[in-house]
């Protein structure tokens, strides 16, 4: 009793836990034994997991009769799956055995899915593509305004006095093609004339032929095989061919034949003329025609013929003297369209007589912003002309807005358009931003002078000028910054070879001739590839070697490094490791085939959907139409 009644006491002494019934509802207790889920072995739980997935691919893959016939699945096997889960363990592995698919079958319907997913994917990407392209393009057409006004339209070619020899038109087209298909000649166009590999054939007189040899020009480039005919002929035509293989010799022969016969059937009296117009994008290149000109116009007065008059329009130069000698009557001028704007603005010069207008590296000049300037020069010409259009690069875009101007087109292109020159040996190196002057030196030493340096802001070319004459190397330098008499004094001595380097803007790497060039430099790799493909092109020029050193850094935009990646590629040039591991975003995931880079501006390293160039023009328009719209509010009146 004492024991009960102790323990009694320590009973009382806790304190009292109240429990609680949960009331169930009796379906839920009746399965309440049955919701116990006991541990599962891992390996049960994969099989459990294949299992499943597999039963839920059927189910995808169910949807037709041809798919369930084709994969072993219908809605039977679903259903037998699912209740496989259930009650049945024993059974479960040889239902799985009985409708098991085998892991090469399952790689090939992933592979036929993953691959329609490709297809659709790609299509999609150059439907997009092909609506950007067709939003950026140029509605408005390169012709005269008046002749936009008034309907007028030209439907043939200019006839010209000139024929393809007979010899030449009655060889079989085969031979043609085969001559076309040994230098990689492609052509376009209808009724094109043949190709021909002398200068003899091409009726030159002995004159021009004597005058070409003293430069060693003893047989006709590729180009100038297919181009010079065409010209000749009278044909319009827009010529691409990668720089240092002859463009210029291809108009510039044809216009000093053409103004010779003009003046010869009738002599051009004062203020007449020009008969034939060359526009240049910078002064440095259109000084570089004029004088080719003016060579064999001089080789041809000396032989007895008449004399021609050749007159350069740039600005920096004496409008005086340029005034004077078109007073006298011109046949062939050569300008740069702000300088030429302006003279035909002020009724200095007039082109009544002009049938022939060349525009030499016509997409660069549509890129610097004289896309208008050529509109208005379109609408000087009093009747049809003959329409050549020349570069090294020249996108589509660019081809197709071209086209608007011409009449019955002839495309001449050797190799693609915007290739590097095989010619050229290209090293491409990684220097931080702050070694990039001292490692200037060494790399300088790879080969013997002359060597083009060329860096992207004027500011920079001033330190590397004056950088190197402390080292003591014999340099010059040319930008836009500098005035004209001092441009052209450096150009001088760098080409009689009086200075070793000369360091440049990009206003040196658009046509300029160097003999001789060694080595170029790239000290900074410019925003555009185009402009890499026409810097590099200074050298490695008819058929000679030269090597290209260019320096990047992680500054760089990676669009611009995978445009670099893949010019390498295609001139089989060795990649260093830093741009071999980049990766675009096409490569990746889509394989477009023959639809290789961007139709807007030709780099192989993007697509059009993320081009930069693309991005930046838009920015522009965008910022200008904003700025009009603020001083067309009043702003400008502060």
């Amino acid at each position: 009793m004492s024991g009960k009644s102790e323990s009694n006491d320590a009973n009382q002494d806790k304190p009292v836990i109240k429990r609680y019934r949960r009331e169930m509802p009796e379906e839920a207790a009746e399965e309440s034994d049955d919701d116990y889920v006991p541990y599962i072995p891992v390996k049960q739980r994969r099989k459990g997991l294949t299992q499943s997935n597999t039963t839920s691919r059927a189910q995808d893959y169910g949807s037709t009769d041809e798919e369930k016939s084709r994969t072993g699945f219908d809605d039977n096997t679903t259903k037998k799956d699912e209740s496989a889960n259930g009650a049945n363990p024993s059974d479960d592995l040889d239902e799985w055995r009985k409708y098991n698919i085998s892991l090469l079958d399952q790689h090939n319907e992933l592979k036929k899915k993953f691959e329609a997913r490709k297809e659709s994917a790609i299509e999609k990407q150059l439907k997009e593509e092909e609506k950007i392209l067709e939003s950026v393009a140029e509605k408005k057409a390169l012709m005269a305004v008046s002749e936009l006004a008034k309907g007028i339209q030209y439907f043939e070619p200019i006839k010209t006095g000139w024929k393809v020899p007979k010899h030449i038109r009655d060889t079989p087209v085969a031979k043609h093609e085969a001559l076309r298909e040994k230098y990689r000649i492609l052509v376009e166009g209808e009724d094109m004339p043949q190709p021909i590999k002398t200068f003899k054939d091409m009726k030159f007189p002995k004159s021009v032929i004597n005058a070409l040899k003293k430069k060693g020009i003893l047989k006709p480039s590729p180009i100038q095989m297919q181009g010079l005919p065409a010209v000749l002929s009278g044909r319009d035509m827009i010529g691409i061919a990668f720089t240092g293989s002859g463009k210029t010799l291809v108009f510039v022969l044809p216009i000093v034949m053409f103004a010779l016969e003009q003046e010869m059937s009738l002599t051009f009296m004062k203020d007449e003329g020009p008969y034939g117009l060359i526009i240049c994008p910078s002064r440095e290149l259109a000084k570089q025609t004029f004088e080719i000109i003016q060579y064999y116009c001089d080789a041809i007065s000396h032989s007895g013929l008449p004399s021609l008059r050749v007159c350069l329009c740039i600005g920096g130069v004496s409008v005086k003297e340029q005034i004077d000698i078109i007073r006298r009557g011109v046949h062939i001028m050569v300008a740069t369209p702000g300088r030429l704007m302006d003279m035909m603005q002020k009724k200095t010069v007039g082109l009544d007589v002009c049938r022939y207008l060349v525009l030499d590296e016509a997409d660069r000049m549509i890129d610097m912003g004289f896309e208008e300037d050529v509109r208005t020069i379109f609408s000087y010409f009093k009747g049809q002309r003959q329409t050549l259009l020349f570069s090294a690069t020249m996108p589509k875009k660019i081809q197709n807005f071209a086209r608007s101007a011409l009449v019955k087109p002839i495309t001449v292109n050797v190799g693609r358009a915007g290739a590097a020159s095989k010619e050229v040996e290209q090293e491409v190196e990684y220097v931080k931003q702050e070694a990039k002057i001292v490692h200037l030196l060494d790399t300088l030493q790879k080969t013997e002078p002359p060597v083009l340096v060329f860096a992207e802001k004027k500011q920079d070319v001033d330190a590397i000028h004056e950088y190197l004459l402390l080292k003591g190397v014999e340099a010059v330098a040319i930008h836009g910054g500098k005035d004209q008499e001092e441009r052209s004094r450096a150009v001088a001595e760098f080409r009689k070879g009086e200075k070793d380097v000369l360091v440049a803007t990009d206003v040196a790497s658009k046509g300029l001739d160097f003999q001789e060039i060694k080595h170029v430099v790239n000290y900074d790799m410019p925003d555009d590839i185009e402009d890499y493909v026409h810097r590099i092109g200074r050298t490695g020029r008819y058929g000679k070697r030269g090597i290209a050193t260019t320096f990047i850094n992680k500054s760089i935009d990676e669009s611009v490094l995978l445009d670099l990646k893949h010019l390498l590629i295609e001139a089989k040039q060795k990649l260093p490791p830093f741009l071999e591991a980049l990766q675009s975003e096409s490569e990746k995931y889509l394989d477009l085939g023959d639809e290789r880079g961007c139709s807007y501006c030709g780099g192989l390293g993007h697509r059009i959907t993320n081009c930069p160039k693309l991005e930046a023009m838009q920015n522009k328009q965008a910022s200008s139409v904003g700025r009009k719209d603020y001083l067309a509010s009043g702003a400008a009146d502060w």
